[in-house]
């Protein structure tokens, strides 16, 4: 029973961080930013490094995006 917990706790991460991954990957391809270098620099980050990239993304990439008024 307790490899089943492991598996099913790992599953649910998973499936969390792909989660996480997409809603920024989206958030990035659909925003505008103050320029078009800081959006690929994300995009390569979020790509290459999916968990470390989108949680800097959620905290510090956000605050780069344009406001939309």
């Amino acid at each position: 029973m307790g490899l089943f917990k492991g598996f099913l706790f790992f599953g649910l991460l998973s499936i969390i961080i792909a989660i996480l991954w997409l809603m920024a990957l989206i958030d990035i391809l659909k925003s505008d930013f103050k320029d078009g270098l800081t959006k690929v620099i994300w995009l390569v980050f979020v790509i290459f490094l999916p968990f470390l990239g989108s949680i800097l993304y959620f905290f510090i990439g956000r605050d780069q995006k344009l406001k939309n008024d």
